[in-house]
């Protein structure tokens, strides 16, 4: 029997790459998405699009926090796995519209644990944050590690989805992958990101806004290899065995918190360096300092991803900036 995907936020960045992965893989993929105005609409319908291409998706619009709606869908398809990726994203959008991430991260999130709650799918894989780890100074990021000191509301949202989701798991059995993303980019990226608008601007001739003057590093994790960990991971249940002495399985519960990055920060400046090579164009920069609700560094912890699953594919961060600089030129002819 073909397996069924309910992937929340089809239509943005990470979930249509993991919608195309999954379609590949001989899923049927059932999209849900609000299809919202945080960045231009018409970006997340040319992803619609072209997933709508392929018979074995099936999309379904909505926004999440319409209390009873997913259930009534989950009810209905009976999903074998349930990704939940859709949320408000963006640090610094959550010190000026914080009451968008209360609706979509938090009750929204909630509707997605009722339906899972109601129908339960043999797995549910939910997306956090590295934002999680906050003020934490130790590198690199485990997820064992303390997350209880948030710089963002974003991140608040984001740890208290992994409470509500482990209290879920502990109430109701059910099986609960929480996935903590570090810096991702590639093609259909958001224009929100850095990668967007850095490339436009360095493109346009513009400045470009370098906060820290500069002295920052990322974890960049290209979205193929994020996509390739998330897939591995739905045949990976949590169960009631810790895998390695770095497993975040709950005692009591089960769920754990799994980190998906490269596993080697990149400064900030040979990220631009990688920009500046892939357009032939010299950024023009304009040094900053931090701004609030951002962190200096970060640098995921992958063991427990390698112990899982066995190791990712590591894009090279020069490969995939030029991949996305080619994809950009191409969306931005049209």
């Amino acid at each position: 029997m073909q397996r069924k995907a309910l992937i929340t936020g089809a239509a943005g960045f990470i979930g249509y790459h993991l919608s195309r992965r999954l379609l590949a893989d001989g899923w049927q993929v059932i999209g849900f998405d609000g299809l919202t105005h945080y960045y231009d609409p018409a970006l997340k319908q040319a992803r619609l699009d072209r997933l709508e291409a392929d018979p074995g998706f099936a999309f379904h619009q909505g926004m999440l926090e319409d209390e009873g709606r997913l259930t009534a869908l989950v009810a209905d398809l009976r999903p074998d796995a349930i990704l939940h990726l859709a949320a408000q994203a963006g640090v610094r959008y959550s010190i000026d519209a914080p009451r968008s991430y209360v609706q979509s991260n938090l009750i929204g999130t909630h509707e997605v644990l009722e339906a899972a709650r109601a129908c339960p799918p043999a797995h549910l894989l939910m997306a956090s944050t590295s934002s999680a780890y906050g003020a934490n100074t130790r590198m690199p990021y485990a997820e064992t590690d303390r997350a209880t000191h948030p710089m963002s509301f974003y991140a608040a949202t984001k740890i208290a989805n992994e409470a509500m989701a482990h209290s879920y798991a502990h109430l109701f059995g059910l099986p609960t992958t929480m996935f903590r993303f570090f810096t991702v980019y590639g093609p259909w990226g958001r224009p929100d990101m850095a990668l967007f608008k850095f490339t436009k601007a360095i493109l346009n001739g513009d400045p470009i806004d370098v906060y820290n003057h500069g002295n920052m590093s990322r974890d960049f994790t290209y979205v193929d290899d994020l996509v390739e960990g998330i897939t591995r991971l739905i045949a990976t249940p949590p169960g009631t065995t810790p895998i390695s002495a770095a497993d975040s399985l709950s005692p009591v519960a089960p769920f754990r918190v799994v980190n998906i990055g490269n596993g080697a920060p990149e400064q900030l400046t040979d990220f631009i360096t990688a920009i500046e090579a892939a357009t032939g164009r010299q950024a023009i920069r304009n040094l900053l300092p931090m701004q609030p609700g951002d962190v200096p560094a970060t640098w995921a912890d992958s063991r427990l991803l390698t112990d899982l699953v066995g190791p990712l594919p590591r894009t090279d961060l020069h490969a995939g900036v030029s991949r996305f600089v080619e994809w950009y030129r191409s969306w931005n002819a049209r």
